[in-house]
């Protein structure tokens, strides 16, 4: 690989998590809303500094990196007590959000999930909770996973309810299977679903879309390559739909011709405009080589 192809470039961003797991301190499953002090300080004073690298990054490169909090605290079985970790939890994030950062350097996002191993049947940071976390701090970004939710749960549906309280959305574009298992990124109704919500309500200013899949039973470059190319792909449908279009079918009530040229534009890669452009000379109807 030719010297300086990986590394620092201005424009390249980072992201960054302070990775609240796999240490002895989160061993019993709780870490910033833990009862005891000393621990909750310790992942505190651990998110405080990982607020800083991604500053770091992002005054380096020029781009904001978007710190995303994420916490495994939760119960296998039932709490007696559902209020006392959200406190602890809210109170821990104030302190850590406290210090003023540029947001042209680093952007702060909260996530919710619904569930994990060991954490089944409550989990402290709900999507309620961050919800109304980021709607009282508008610096904070909401960070909506699509393997976070009930498997019937989408969050293509969440994006316009949420933007009219909360001023920006991290998206981790994902695919769980029956659980947030995060297979690799496919062309699927739910990736199209996304895309299209963030061109039809013109969210692509408000939103940051970042890619959370994995799969290190195949090839992982193949497979960052391949969901990184489904999700520029759905976004491309996305921009070249004919949304005045629909919306003016929409309008008139007529939903017989909006759902007819909803499904054509599926089938037409190339579509723009409620038309058929061909293929670029030597491609096949997909654009790859013949």
């Amino acid at each position: 690989m030719p010297p300086g192809s990986i590394g620092p470039k201005p424009g390249r961003g980072l992201d960054f998590n302070p990775t609240c797991f796999s240490h002895p301190l989160a061993a019993d499953g709780y870490t910033l809303a833990h009862r005891d002090p000393a621990v909750r300080q310790f992942w505190v004073e651990h998110c405080i500094a990982s607020r800083r690298i991604g500053a770091h990054f992002g005054a380096t490169l020029g781009t904001p990196c978007v710190t995303n909090i994420w916490i495994p605290d939760g119960a296998k079985d039932t709490p007696a007590d559902r209020l006392a970790p959200r406190m602890r939890l809210c109170e821990a994030l104030d302190r850590i959000l406290a210090e003023a950062i540029d947001p042209q350097h680093n952007r702060d996002a909260v996530e919710a999930k619904l569930f994990g191993l060991g954490a089944e049947s409550y989990t402290v940071g709900s999507h309620e909770f961050y919800l109304g976390y980021a709607v009282r701090h508008p610096d904070t970004l909401l960070c909506l996973d699509a393997g976070h939710f009930h498997p019937t749960e989408v969050i293509s549906d969440k994006i316009s309810a949420v933007l009219l309280y909360v001023d920006e959305l991290l998206l981790h574009v994902s695919r769980g299977v029956r659980w947030d298992s995060d297979h690799v990124v496919t062309f699927s109704d739910e990736l199209q679903a996304v895309m299209q919500e963030l061109v039809r309500g013109d969210f692509l200013g408000r939103t940051h879309i970042g890619l959370d899949f994995f799969d290190a039973s195949i090839n992982r470059v193949a497979a960052w390559a391949i969901g990184a190319r489904n999700a520029q792909r759905a976004l491309l449908l996305a921009l070249l739909e004919p949304t005045q279009t629909l919306r003016q079918m929409e309008d008139d009530g007529d939903t017989t011709g909006r759902l007819a040229l909803m499904e054509e534009l599926k089938g037409l890669p190339w579509a723009r405009s409620g038309t058929c452009l061909p293929a670029p000379r030597g491609t096949n109807r997909y654009g790859f080589p013949r």
